[in-house]
């Protein structure tokens, strides 16, 4: 099995109402991807970070494997969801993935 965990910061310029849209279209479109890519077990994303933290939110998912990992970057859903409720909204990203 693999874990992939990204830590994502928001883009300072959101105000506090769309911030929270933009936390809630984050975390309903990437779990959304359950049961929608093949190899992907379990999906989580973390929104509500304890105030000690520097990043506002967290993706932690397990994947079958490596390949079942490789495919799921370039889903067509994955990238949707990416492109349309991540990407346009974040300035910083980390990633790890590793086996467990």
């Amino acid at each position: 099995m693999v874990k992939h965990v990204i830590l994502w910061k928001l883009k300072e310029e959101l105000g506090d109402k769309s911030r929270q849209e933009v936390l809630s279209g984050i975390k309903d479109n990437l779990e959304a991807l359950a049961g929608k890519v093949p190899g992907l077990i379990n999906i989580t994303v973390i929104t509500s970070p304890l105030a000690s933290s520097n990043t506002d939110v967290m993706l932690d998912s397990e994947l079958e494997n490596e390949d079942a990992l490789k495919a799921y970057q370039v889903h067509p859903e994955h990238v949707k969801a990416a492109d349309t409720y991540v990407r346009p909204y974040t300035e910083t990203r980390m990633c790890m993935d590793y086996e467990v």
